[in-house]
């Protein structure tokens, strides 16, 4: 891997273990594939999976990875629909407070997004911040090269 896409996962795996509260965190391309991803060891990310023949619940880290950046688009895409209806502008950041999490989204560069799993009771403004240092710190070397490199390793890793 290049020097850039190793820096890059350094400092989202940095943002995972130095940030309070964060659970996962997950780069997004515009088309909605994962670039990049990190987590917590106890990151709740778990799904109801059929386990031959059962439906009990299954820990399925892999999809669950998936599903965050499939989340993360999808809200995206749903907030820059709604700033276009009410003439709001470009969206900065979303936030979704749950009753036991937080979900936080902005944009990177080119349409990228960054999305951030958190706790409840996180401090959101401490989340915001590393959130921007991240994207001032990736936003500029996410070209569409490192990009795609980032998207094979990924796919080589799983």
């Amino acid at each position: 891997m290049s020097h850039e896409a190793r820096n890059i996962q350094w400092l989202l795996q940095n943002f995972v273990e130095e940030v309070p509260g964060v659970h996962s965190v997950a780069v997004v391309s515009s088309d909605g594939l994962l670039l990049l991803t990190s987590h917590t060891e106890d990151a709740p990310i778990t799904r109801t999976v059929p386990e031959q023949g059962r439906g009990g619940p299954a820990r399925a880290a892999d999809n669950g990875r998936m599903d965050l950046a499939a989340v993360v688009s999808g809200l995206a895409s749903l907030t820059a629909g709604a700033a276009r209806l009410m003439d709001g502008g470009p969206v900065r950041q979303t936030t979704v407070a749950m009753e036991d999490g937080m979900l936080l989204v902005t944009s990177i560069s080119d349409g990228s997004l960054l999305g951030v799993h958190a706790t409840a009771d996180c401090d959101i403004t401490v989340i915001g911040y590393h959130m921007a240092l991240f994207v001032g710190r990736v936003g500029h070397v996410l070209t569409p090269a490192l990009r795609t490199e980032l998207r094979q390793a990924l796919g080589s890793a799983g």
